[in-house]
């Protein structure tokens, strides 16, 4: 594929510019556990949204709060790969 030429010019420059990340492309067959995505703060913040969907919503302020704070710590404690219990109990 990095080899291509189409004969369309944007096509071929999308081609090659590709070719220019293959190293990094393919990094994840070495390292299969590198996330096909570099987006965490976008996943933090669907964590966030399924939460708050589950829960139907929070009834004060002070719970929102607290339930913001609660999902920043498990969040900050699984991007190392914490337990975000053993993290507060800590």
């Amino acid at each position: 594929m990095f080899y291509t030429k189409t004969g369309y010019e944007q096509l071929d420059e999308k081609i090659a510019k590709t070719k220019e990340k293959k190293e990094q492309l393919l990094k994840v067959l070495v390292f299969p556990e590198i996330p096909l995505h570099n987006n965490a703060v976008e996943l933090a913040a669907r964590a966030k949204v399924r939460k708050r969907d589950m829960s139907l919503q929070t009834i004060t302020e002070d719970g929102t709060k607290a339930n913001d704070t609660f999902m920043t710590i498990v969040q900050t404690a699984k991007k190392p790969g914490v337990s975000a219990y053993k993290y507060v109990i800590e």
